[in-house]
């Protein structure tokens, strides 16, 4: 990973870190299937300002590199539980065509979310060029570190088997799998118990 440092990110990584999840995103399954294809990479890059923005950075935790080739998103158990709802319209209109297919596709991914408050990995994103050499891992350790501080679960959820090994290699199990409706993508929820006698 070289001499990349990890800090918390401010209002002033925000477009570089946009940057980053688009380019990072713009293949994703989930992505690919829950926004509106007209002007997706727009779409996306807008989806991705208002999630760290109005999501991270107002309620929850935002991890980058120093050059913001790597940014990760989370929630927390002080996270409010509403936190969507201020935004859901401009969620809703990012899917357009796609809205009624993310509705159920969040109602079907909801049933395995915990019910108890957990550092929840919303987002995490690397520069395509950079993977596969420690960034996404140097990026998540802190807020595992405060989850486990927090003696709280971690939880994330992705679309992407071969995302599978390397969050197990950080302490998370699969404890859900799942064919989204309407031939979407498979859903995958994981899960991190609490580090003992931290």
């Amino acid at each position: 990973m070289g001499s990349q440092q990890v800090r918390q990110a401010t209002v002033a990584d925000v477009e570089p870190a946009v940057r980053t999840l688009a380019r990072a995103f713009e293949d994703y399954p989930m992505t690919r299937m829950g926004l509106d294809p007209d002007d997706y990479v727009t779409r996306l890059a807008q989806y991705q300002r208002l999630f760290l923005t109005e999501i991270g950075l107002a309620h929850g935790r935002v991890w980058v590199t120093d050059d913001v080739s790597a940014v990760a998103i989370w929630t927390t158990p002080s996270t409010p539980a509403d936190v969507f709802a201020p935004h859901a319209d401009a969620f809703e209109a990012l899917a357009g065509s796609r809205a009624a297919l993310v509705a159920e596709y969040e109602q079907a991914m909801g049933i395995f979310r915990p019910r108890e408050p957990v550092w929840f990995l919303g987002l995490l994103g690397v520069e395509p060029d950079l993977q596969h050499q420690g960034l996404g891992r140097a990026v998540v350790a802190p807020g595992l570190s405060a989850a486990d501080q927090d003696r709280s679960p971690a939880f994330l959820e992705t679309q992407l088997p071969a995302n599978l090994p390397f969050y197990e290699s950080l302490g998370f199990v699969t404890v859900a799998e799942l064919q989204l409706p309407h031939d979407g993508p498979m859903h995958y929820a994981l899960y991190r118990p609490p580090a003992p006698g931290v």
